[in-house]
């Protein structure tokens, strides 16, 4: 219990530490962050940041070694200086926009495409899936499907409309495009 009281007593005086190091340094620190960084809410984050450190390490700020507010505006220094270091280590983003359009085109269309037109074909007879298999994945004519499937040219035509039909049925009326699309 004795542990928990101290403990309490020093959070109160750290705090108290805390807040009177704003009251005599806040303005100093947020003018000079504020020319260091250029932007106003970027320096107020840049002495928040300071005062934490100085909250964390309240030694460094009565060991006798030099000022309060030197070791403060160093302490902010030092922040800018590792944001500008951490800003520079990433590459810089480009937006999109119609004069810089993005380098690779997204695929995902196409993958969605692929997995709608896949899901579609295992609807379809092992017939008709296999007759499309042929002409429009394999590039086969009629004549090398009809000898790879063993039936008459005349039955790769039929079965190849009657599946093309029931795709487009399945897809509301919509242009079915198997070109392009792997199986």
């Amino acid at each position: 219990m004795a542990a928990l009281f101290s403990r309490k007593r020093e959070t109160a005086a750290d705090e108290a530490l805390i807040r009177s190091l704003y009251e005599e340094h806040g303005r100093a620190l947020l003018a000079y962050a504020t020319r260091l960084t250029g932007d106003r809410a970027a320096a107020e984050d840049v002495v928040q940041e300071t005062l934490v450190r100085a909250w964390r390490h309240p030694d460094a700020l009565v060991n006798g070694k030099g000022s309060v507010r030197g070791w403060l505006l160093t302490v902010a220094r030092n922040i800018v200086t590792d944001r500008v270091r951490a800003k520079a280590a990433r590459p810089q983003e480009v937006a999109e926009s119609p004069t810089t359009p993005p380098i690779e085109r997204d695929h995902a269309d196409q993958v969605v495409d692929s997995v709608v037109v896949l899901e579609a074909l295992d609807r379809l007879s092992s017939d008709h899936r296999d007759v499309l298999m042929e002409i429009y994945f394999r590039g086969r004519s009629v004549t090398e499907a009809a000898a790879a499937l063993g039936v008459p040219p005349g039955t790769v035509k039929s079965r190849s409309y009657y599946a093309l039909r029931a795709l487009r049925e399945t897809f509301g009326g919509q242009k079915v495009a198997l070109k392009g699309v792997a199986g």
